[in-house]
């Protein structure tokens, strides 16, 4: 997405050590992860005091995708398919959570 530096993982083997070394303002998360899955390592990343004001976007195309993103904590969903502009609406929100959160 242009103006956003990217990295992608596709698993969350290190997951505290990735987020150490990355300092993310914000997380995407797919609910399709091979070691661990999405809602179980989002619900990990905001019981940790360090990590925990990372604003998250859950995303999937399970038809469950609100229910699963609540029992994770996700701070925002997104179903797929979606359309560029809803990412980057959410993406926008993200950050303000993370801006506000630092105050």
């Amino acid at each position: 997405i242009k103006g956003y530096e990217v990295f992608c993982k596709d698993n969350c083997r290190s997951l505290f050590e990735d987020l150490e070394e990355i300092q993310p303002n914000i997380i995407m998360m797919d609910n399709w992860l091979p070691d661990m899955g999405g809602v179980k390592a989002i619900q990990t990343i905001k019981a940790s005091e360090k990590f925990s004001d990372i604003p998250i976007i859950f995303f999937s195309a399970n038809s469950s995708v609100e229910e699963l993103a609540r029992e994770a904590k996700a701070d925002f969903v997104l179903k797929k398919p979606f359309d560029i502009s809803a990412l980057e609406n959410l993406l926008k929100q993200g950050l303000q959570l993370k801006e506000k959160n630092n105050l």
